[in-house]
């Protein structure tokens, strides 16, 4: 089972829209059209879709991301809007991926970057945890782990630790994939792997105290590669 990773696509309505460091639309178009080339059997978008949060912009991903020969699914990050996205393509919250579980843990707080859980939304994973033993993925948007940059940190995930105390009970989990900090990650914390992946778009430049471009780096996505109880995972990046 072949997974990629696509994250922080921060398009706009306007197809000519230029980030800090390039053009979003044509910066996706570039990572998917390398992603092909890697025959997935699953492609995940994992949050920050849009940067002006309008229907368009998901349209524009939309157009993009229907160019795959896989299944895809994609998942809010905070600067997005739901109901919108939902408007064009449903929201998934589960994938069965053969002899593992796919689990989407919704870390979005409306009206803010930081993101948080929850005790609701901790509660219902935990529910779903219990009874199924099979190895489990964990995608969210918000990293659940400190970084170091404080910028970051300050817009992270608010109660990881109570993340983690849930995720104590339940060994399965093995690996959880985050978007949000723009750049390749790879860590781990309580036995589990955690990994982040550039952006499609700008790269933020790692271990900064404050908000920085990383513009020596290039866009990428992330491979996961899974086999019964085990995986390989590293990150491409994309010439323009």
């Amino acid at each position: 089972m072949r997974i990629v990773q696509i994250t922080d696509c921060h398009l706009h309505a306007d197809p000519r829209a230029r980030s800090r460091a390039g053009f979003p639309l044509r910066q996706l178009e570039a990572v998917v059209k390398a992603a092909i080339g890697e025959r997935p059997d699953l492609v995940l978008v994992t949050g920050d879709i849009s940067q002006d949060e309008t229907r368009t912009s998901y349209e524009l991903a939309h157009g993009v991301l229907a160019r795959l020969d896989c299944p895809w699914f994609w998942m809010a990050g905070n600067h997005d809007q739901p109901q919108l996205m939902e408007a064009v393509k449903a929201i998934q919250t589960e994938v069965d991926l053969d002899g593992w579980r796919l689990l989407v843990v919704d870390t979005c707080v409306p009206g803010h970057a930081h993101g948080e859980v929850g005790e609701s939304r901790l509660a219902d994973l935990a529910e779903r945890l219990v009874g199924d033993d099979r190895p489990t993925l964990l995608v969210m948007h918000h990293p659940p782990l400190v970084l170091g940059s404080a910028w970051l940190d300050a817009i992270g995930l608010k109660d990881r630790d109570a993340l983690w105390q849930t995720l104590a009970d339940f060994p399965q989990v093995r690996m959880v994939l985050c978007g949000h900090i723009h750049q390749a990650l790879a860590s781990h914390r309580q036995g589990v792997a955690i990994y982040g992946t550039p952006s499609t778009t700008d790269q933020f430049l790692p271990g900064s105290a404050d908000f920085a471009i990383d513009e020596a780096s290039r866009p990428g996505y992330r491979i996961v590669d899974l086999t019964d109880s085990e995986w390989l995972t590293w990150v491409e990046r994309v010439d323009l």
